[in-house]
């Protein structure tokens, strides 16, 4: 169920929002969080809005998504959209369309319809702000999410991470490499028991998950870690033996080889946005193996 209330109020769009939850026969008990989303162009709205509605079956949320309207208008201007039921999810989604002198106060405009006594997320899925924690709906969440995938310069943006890295921020970036993370995990704890001399993780130039993998092992190691430009793989070296894992790049089967051993296939997809939201979502301390993943970028070396 989808209605659309132009040039409204908060008040109005509460006292709809309860009616259409009223009808639906949806209550509230059952959130166990409020996610903000704001996007910063129109061109990822549907796209993260399904990704919320894909996490909120294990995560029921309501979703608050703010967007900017007519920046230049005479007047402030709220036009807002409701959706319940098969169109939410297992949550429940309001849009606000901020114009006007409105479009700057997008935290006050999302503060009433906050749900009571249950925690806060705000996820930034294209442009983030520079220290997120700091941003006016930054200041609202416990959890705060970027996604240096979709800015506009995916490598500086997942090294900007860093600068503005508040305890409670991570990047949709670092969960799409958690499978990556335990394969690779998994392969050096088998015999033999060497450590790791150096590693090469290649892959696309605009692939910011593949920068903070590299920035992890760089912290994992005691070796230098070279990021190239070329076919997707993660090549890890050390004395007696050196493992690859690689996978086409549309492809959805990764290959595990180690030396004088045979190869192994193993299913490696690429995460959905969905899928990583969903996983960000189990947690709200800190990620301190993230932090020390962005301060292994700046140790290395691009090619």
């Amino acid at each position: 169920m989808i209605v659309d209330l132009p040039d409204t109020t908060t008040t109005a769009v509460n006292k709809k929002l309860d009616d259409m939850r009223e009808r639906a026969g949806i209550v509230t008990m059952g959130r166990v969080l409020t996610l903000i989303i704001a996007p910063d162009s129109d061109a990822v709205l549907e796209e993260s809005i399904d990704a919320a509605n894909g996490a909120s079956h294990e995560h029921p949320s309501r979703v608050i998504v703010t967007m900017r309207g007519d920046l230049y208008a005479d007047k402030p201007r709220l036009d807002a959209q409701i959706r319940v039921g098969g169109d939410a999810g297992a949550g429940e989604v309001v849009i606000l369309k901020l114009s006007g002198s409105l479009a700057g106060h997008a935290n006050s405009v999302v503060i009433p319809f906050l749900l009571p006594d249950i925690p806060v997320v705000a996820w930034w899925p294209d442009v983030a702000p520079a220290v997120p924690a700091e941003d006016p709906l930054g200041k609202l969440a416990v959890r705060r999410i970027t996604d240096a995938t979709n800015g506009t310069d995916p490598l500086s943006a997942i090294k900007s991470r860093l600068a503005g890295y508040t305890a409670g921020d991570t990047d949709l970036a670092w969960s799409r490499i958690t499978y990556w993370r335990a394969l690779l995990t998994s392969a050096v704890d088998l015999p033999p028991h060497e450590p790791i001399e150096s590693a090469v993780v290649s892959g696309l130039r605009d692939e910011p998950a593949l920068d903070v993998l590299a920035g992890w092992l760089a912290h994992c190691i005691d070796g230098p870690v070279r990021r190239e430009v070329g076919e997707l793989k993660v090549e890890l070296t050390r004395k007696s033996e050196t493992i690859v894992l690689s996978r086409p790049q549309d492809g959805t089967t990764a290959t595990l080889s180690r030396t004088a051993k045979p190869d192994a296939l193993v299913p490696l997809a690429r995460r959905e946005t969905g899928e990583c939201l969903a996983e960000d979502l189990r947690r709200l301390d800190a990620d301190e193996t993230f932090h020390a993943a962005l301060e292994g970028i700046e140790k290395v070396q691009y090619q």
